[in-house]
């Protein structure tokens, strides 16, 4: 995809005049756009950007303030919101090392056959009017091409944006909702990226004894790679297919968990190959802007959990009864999570850096080697498994602040605890793609779907 300019920098935003921050396609305090708002031929006279939308997801009961024990990384001078590369070999000290990414390709959602799945293509720019649907019959040569939602006069260009106001227009990933009965997900697209490169895929099975198990992978691509919608989207597609294949014929879930992470690895490293990334040379992909992302993974039975992950996105275990303590199930593989295990820095410390987000394991062609995590748990009591990318834990990070974001009752009604958490990390201010999935604990007998 064709990199965006940076927007014109305004010295406040025209909706409720609060000062932008350097970099900004949307006003922190309100969501209004002011790429639109710095462009004069973007809207007649006297016209004001709308506020957005939260797509479905609904406000956390806990706002809290955006955490002040990490810093977010300035956006990179070739495109809006692109980080420096997390694996480069100035910030992580190590040989050089392309960064990962994720596919563009529409992420696939594999639910069972008793799922209810919902999807909405309402992005978190603003309301739209209309459903965009409409044909241009003025257009010459007869050529048929989607009017804006926003303007309803202008037409959409390649890249999904507006040619007369430059209105994002709506992508079918911008906000993904999926429930089963005894599991769910939900993903937004933030209030400051143009797409959402994160995916996720969630089921429900059972193994051969008949008992059930749901399992849920979320994935989050690397922005400063090429095409990270592709690579999340391959990598949760590839490893739910593997997850559903295994389990039911006995195996165990934490190899189960590895061999699917395996298989996720493979399918991203495919995408650098069907682009002719040096396919016959590993070594030489190594050196190239390969597609990768990161990966975390939680089965779920009667009696065990399983989780499974690469990178940095989380699993976060929430007990019902809210005086036991929750736990963080994962270790991220990131300059921080280093620093701290070396003894060199706080955990504060560590992650108030600059450089805390540098991930040092990642799902593709250019990682130097895949070394998928797993562990298994026994919890003594009923609770949720709260799986997530950086996006959602950005603004809940220790186990604690994750508990408290998390409604009570979160077991009882995933689909809502998902919404709650993502509208939890849109009034922090949405920085990142979010994506979260809420798998209770232990799995509930009669609630298996077909895998």
């Amino acid at each position: 995809m064709s990199q965006m300019p940076q927007p014109a920098q305004l010295s406040a935003c025209p909706t409720c005049d609060e000062p932008p921050q350097a970099g900004d396609r949307y006003c922190d305090q309100c969501g209004a756009d002011l790429t639109a708002a710095a462009t004069p031929a973007a809207r007649a006279p006297g016209d004001r950007p709308v506020p957005p939308q939260l797509n479905g997801a609904a406000r956390s009961p806990h706002p809290e303030p955006e955490p002040d024990d990490y810093e977010l990384a300035a956006p990179a001078p070739d495109g809006y919101g692109q980080p420096a590369d997390p694996r480069a070999a100035g910030t992580l000290g190590a040989p050089e090392a392309a960064p990962p990414t994720e596919t563009g390709t529409p992420a696939e959602i594999d639910t069972g056959t008793n799922a209810s799945t919902h999807t909405s293509a309402a992005t978190s720019t603003g309301s739209m009017a209309g459903t965009g649907t409409g044909a241009d019959p003025r257009l010459p040569g007869g050529e048929h091409r989607t009017r804006c939602a926003a303007c309803q006069e202008g037409t959409i260009d390649q890249d999904g944006y507006c040619e007369r106001c430059g209105h994002a227009q709506a992508r079918e990933r911008d906000h993904m909702e999926s429930e089963l009965e005894g599991i769910a997900a939900a993903t937004d697209r933030g209030l400051r990226h143009h797409r959402n490169e994160d995916a996720f895929t969630v089921s429900a099975a059972e193994l051969p004894d008949g008992s059930p198990v749901v399992v849920a992978v979320v994935c989050d691509g690397v922005s400063s790679a090429t095409r990270p919608d592709e690579a999340s989207a391959a990598a949760a597609h590839a490893a739910g297919e593997a997850l559903r294949a295994s389990l039911p014929r006995g195996a165990h879930p934490q190899q189960a968990m590895n061999e699917a992470i395996v298989a996720a690895a493979e399918a991203v490293n495919s995408l650098a190959m069907e682009t002719g990334a040096a396919a016959a040379h590993p070594e030489g992909q190594r050196h190239q802007n390969a597609p990768a992302c990161t990966i975390v993974s939680a089965v779920v039975t009667s009696d065990i959990l399983t989780i499974g992950w690469v990178g940095d996105s989380r699993a976060y275990w929430v007990p019902d009864d809210r005086t036991a303590p929750p736990a963080r199930l994962t270790e991220d593989d990131s300059w921080a999570a280093q620093m701290v295990a070396a003894g060199l820095m706080s955990e504060a410390e560590a992650y108030a850096d600059e450089r805390a987000h540098a991930i040092t394991g990642w799902l593709g062609a250019d990682a130097y080697e895949l070394e998928p995590h797993t562990a298994s748990y026994k919890p003594d009591r009923p609770g949720v498994v709260v799986v997530c990318t950086d996006g959602l834990w950005n603004y809940a990070e220790s186990a604690e602040q994750m508990a408290r974001a998390v409604p009570p009752d979160a077991r009882s009604r995933p689909l809502n605890s998902a919404q709650i958490l993502v509208g939890h990390a849109l009034d922090g201010g949405g920085h990142d793609n979010v994506t979260v999935a809420v798998v209770p604990y232990p799995a509930v007998p009669g609630r298996a779907g077909s895998a």
